[in-house]
């Protein structure tokens, strides 16, 4: 008995599902006096329940054999054959011939099998149970061939041309042909254009010596249907073409017929009966053989090499390499399957690769192979029969069982890459490649290998995140119902805790060595037997591949609440590899987190900083500010310090040093939006001891949608810290457009006292009072540069605010040396005398006295201010040359009689003859000015 071995290959696509062995059949039910062998073999599926086997004997007899191809055997071992071989019923023979069968062709649209044999044709029905009809016209055949139309040139009916409507098939095509010519002194019967049934119609072409015959096939029974042998519905003679000599194999597509020889590879238009060369085989080829192919291709095998051609005979997509040169080619969906030398190989059509082999055992590797397909349909099932009297039926594996198998396998690789191979054929969805991925993933994750696991799981569009869940926290959960409990195929064991599946998996790899050395096969990865892992590394590794990947998925389209169970388990995950980068990173953003859930965990592991953002995130502005305060004041060892990575500012603020610092700054962000007036206040106190810059932010802050009221803000601003109190009170000033007199004066005031006490700070360091010499920096409007900033500011207010108490004010600074802000308090009050005094005695400034004077508009300002200049009082020396400037700018507008009179006998005469004089001329020239008006008015 014949033994049959499938080798290792990286893929199982054919199963085998019966066996047939000639020489065990009874001689009761097979008739013929010796065991022939097999020549030609051919498969049709009748039904979803049979399958029919047709072979060819070398002495001349037609078996036919059927099998029920859901009897699928579970193993194709060698204890099964026997088991398989009942499997298969061998119905009957009929004999053809006395010469052996050369091809078998089902014709199921007619109900017949057309057999070629001793160079003539035959007709025997399905069952085998008519006689046979032999087509006698047709002699001396070497090759026959059914036409195939591509999907874009259509069907038969292609042939119905324009006026000829309801015409068989064969007489369209005949007209399409110029039917009615002679070729050889062979008479062709000229075919009736008449209105027959066409539905059964089957065109071949065959080929005698040096020409081709194209015939239709038609069971009409019409009494106009007889061939020209006389007998009813058999075939009809298209058209005769003159052909190249031994043709051995041939392809008929659409309008073009692919002929084979021992010399070359030839294309013949069915039109013109022109021949063209594709190319010439070379010498000691083996002989040539065509295959049709799906999708409207032909393979031509030139030695142990495929070539795929189109209806044109131009070669398309590449070649195929096989590794012996095929007796026998057959198509299974996307594969092409070879035998020869005792195997049978399948090979992937796309990338040539040889994906499964079948040896045979016994005297098959001698014997010749033929190997029959379901033509013309996407078929399951390849035949393979010998010479050896045996044959072998397979069948392929459903796409879904491949992949099971390579995934038991662990070819995971494999596996993918067949399913994405499917689903460009069109035989699986986008859905079911999202599945395996899942599926890979899963096995892969039990087989310790996280990224490669999270890899695939990022490539399923269908896996959900909550089916992580499991592996990061134990059961039960609040998310315990929303797990899918999807087991996939069964490959991987229930989701259990990742430090469980870590515990099983090290254990396996320790058990692994003994068990080998024990002749156990084991399912351990030889990367881990090879070099041990470490299981903290392995942990390590787990969580951060499962960290990838919720990071991927929280950015998805899920659910709310998958999506706080995401991100959730992130921070959980973050804390446990104790990432509090981003921990507070993910805390501080837009989140779902469930705070129940990590509130104790957060505080057991001293991750306050995290909590707090956690907090202030949720709107639990309360709890927030109370973990910011704790830290600012107490700063435990066990809190976090910063670092400029995970703090962010959105101004201009420099980034903080210490934790009390981001403390307050934290703090800040959180109360600058928040409207409770007493939290505000109860944390402004801690917040401005760490930085008063803070503390005014909040104070002033512009993010809230109603100010804070000012007399509760003042009177919880703590009197030691002047800067915010002056800054706050400004910006109420300045910004709110504040009137309230209370308000204004506590500014002028607080600004007063610190003037003071810078003041008192600079006499202190300067003998010399530089700051009463300075020149005036705000008159009127106008401001000039100081060394003081403080006076500066308070100068600015007391000039341009009307709205404080200046008696108030001045009596704070009365006995002071704050002389300018003195004077602008006098002008406030109207103490023109005081503020002349100011500026020309105590400051000496002339021009500020002077311009002062032009402010009043008054003659006698000047000459109150000439009076001071001559005589100071107080023991001061007479300002003559202030005098002289004054007389000089504003000279016109004094009286030179007055001036004259006040003048000190002790003035030099130079220094005032000319400004005298100069004003007298003006006077005399006002004098005439005003005659010449006069006389004019009359």
């Amino acid at each position: 008995m014949a033994k049959k071995l499938e080798t290792s290959k990286s893929r199982t696509v054919l199963k085998s599902l019966a066996y047939f062995d000639l020489s065990l059949t009874s001689p009761s039910s097979f008739s013929l006096s010796s065991l022939p062998s097999f020549t030609c073999v051919a498969v049709a599926t009748l039904s979803d329940s049979q399958l029919v086997i047709y072979a060819g004997t070398d002495s001349g007899a037609l078996l036919l054999l059927t099998l029920n191809p859901d009897l699928d055997p579970s193993s194709s071992t060698a204890a099964q054959i026997d088991a398989d071989y009942n499997k298969v019923k061998f119905l009957r023979s009929i004999p053809i011939s006395r010469s052996a069968l050369k091809s078998i062709h089902i014709v199921d649209q007619i109900g017949r099998v057309l057999v070629l044999s001793d160079g003539f044709l035959y007709l025997v029905d399905l069952q085998l149970l008519q006689p046979v009809k032999k087509l006698g016209i047709l002699k001396g055949v070497n090759v026959v061939a059914r036409r195939v139309c591509s999907t874009e040139f259509g069907s038969s009916n292609w042939f119905h041309e324009e006026g000829v409507s309801n015409s068989s098939v064969g007489g369209r095509l005949m007209k399409k042909l110029s039917v009615g010519i002679r070729s050889n002194g062979v008479g062709v019967k000229e075919f009736d254009l008449r209105g027959d049934n066409n539905d059964g119609a089957c065109l071949f072409v065959v080929t005698m010596g040096k020409k081709v015959v194209f015939i239709e096939l038609n069971l009409s029974i019409s009494k106009h249907d007889r061939d020209v042998d006389g007998q009813r519905g058999s075939f009809v003679v298209l058209k005769e073409m003159p052909c190249i000599d031994g043709v051995k194999t041939m392809v008929w597509l659409d309008d073009s017929v692919i002929l084979g020889t021992d010399n070359a590879y030839s294309l013949m238009s069915c039109n013109t009966g022109q021949v063209s060369l594709i190319f010439s085989l070379p010498d000691m080829a083996a002989s040539p053989c065509l295959k049709l192919l799906s999708k409207d291709k032909v393979l031509l095998l030139v030695d142990n090499a495929g070539i795929t051609l189109d209806s044109n005979g131009q070669p398309v997509g590449g070649s195929l390499v096989f590794g012996c040169a095929p007796h026998s080619i057959a198509e299974l969906s996307t594969y092409v399957v070879v035998a020869g030398d005792g195997k049978m190989e399948l090979y992937h059509k796309r990338s040539g690769t040889c994906v499964q082999t079948f040896s045979f055992g016994g005297n098959f590797g001698s014997s010749k192979c033929y190997l029959a397909d379901e033509e013309y349909v996407n078929g399951r099932f390849v035949v393979v029969a010998a010479s050896s009297k045996q044959v072998f039926c397979y069948r392929k594996i459903a796409p879904e069982e491949q992949i099971k198998d390579l995934l038991r396998k662990k070819n995971f690789r494999e596996a993918i890459s067949l399913v994405e191979e499917l689903e460009v054929e069109g035989d699986l969805s986008r859905e079911m490649l999202s599945f395996v991925h899942a599926q890979v993933g899963f096995l892969l994750l039990f087989e310790l290998h996280f990224e490669k696991a999270v890899d695939n799981f990022l490539l399923s569009e269908t896996m959900q995140p909550s089916e992580i869940f499991p592996f990061v926290i134990r059961d039960p959960n609040r998310w315990s119902l929303l797990i899918p409990r999807n087991r996939y195929w069964g490959l991987h064991p229930p989701p259990v805790h990742i430090e469980d599946v870590i515990n099983d998996g090290m254990l396996a790899i320790e058990r692994a060595p003994f068990l080998k050395k024990a002749g156990v096969d084991t399912a351990v990865n030889n990367e881990f037997l090879l070099n041990s892992p470490n299981r903290d590394d392995i942990l390590d590794s787990a969580y951060r591949n499962i960290i990838r990947y919720l990071q991927v998925m929280r950015n998805k389209n899920i659910n709310q609440q998958v999506k706080e169970g995401v991100d959730t388990l992130l921070m959980y995950l973050y804390r446990i590899l104790k990432w509090t980068e981003y921990m507070e990173k993910l805390a501080s953003s837009e989140n779902s987190c469930v705070i129940e859930e990590l509130e104790s965990l957060l505080e057991e592991s001293g991750h306050l900083r995290t909590l707090a953002f956690l907090y202030a995130n949720k709107g639990m502005s309360s709890n927030a500010l109370a973990i910011w305060r704790v830290l600012a004041r107490n700063h435990p060892p066990g809190t976090h310090q910063d670092t400029a990575e995970t703090y962010h500012l959105s101004d201009s603020c420099s980034i903080p040093v210490s934790s009390r610092e981001t403390a307050a700054t934290e703090a800040s962000k959180i109360l600058e939006e928040s409207a409770d007036v007493e939290s505000i206040l109860q944390h402004l106190g801690w917040i401005s001891e760490v930085n008063e810059e803070l503390a005014v932010r909040v104070l002033t802050s512009q993010k809230r949608i109603s100010p804070l009221p000012p007399d509760d803000v003042v009177a919880a601003i703590d009197p030691r810290k002047i800067e915010i109190l002056q800054r706050y009170l400004q910006w109420l000033i300045e910004d709110q457009d504040s009137t309230d007199t209370h308000f204004h004066t506590l500014y002028a005031l607080s600004l007063a006292k610190t003037a003071l006490e810078s003041l008192e700070t600079d006499v202190s360091q300067h003998a010399n009072n530089k700051s009463m010499r300075e020149p005036i920096t705000y008159v009127s409007g106008r401001i000039l540069p100081s060394e003081n900033p403080v006076r500066e500011r308070l100068q600015i207010f007391l000039h341009s605010s009307d709205s404080y108490d200046a008696e108030e004010v001045l009596e704070l600074i009365e006995g002071s040396e704050l002389w300018l802000e003195k004077a602008i308090l006098y002008r406030k009050l109207g103490q023109e005398t005081l503020v002349l005094q100011i500026l020309a005695l105590k400051l000496e400034d002339s021009e500020a006295a002077e311009q002062y004077c032009v402010e009043l508009g008054r003659p006698d300002a000047y000459m109150q201010l000439l009076d001071m200049y001559l005589d100071p009082q107080n023991g001061k020396e007479p300002m003559l040359n202030a005098a002289v400037r004054l007389l000089h700018n504003h000279g016109e507008s004094l009286d030179p009689l007055q001036v004259l009179e006040r003048l000190s006998p002790d003035m030099p005469l130079q220094l005032a003859s000319e400004t005298v004089l100069r004003m007298l001329r003006a006077r005399l020239h006002h004098y005439h000015q005003g005659k010449v008006c006069w006389f004019f008015s009359f």
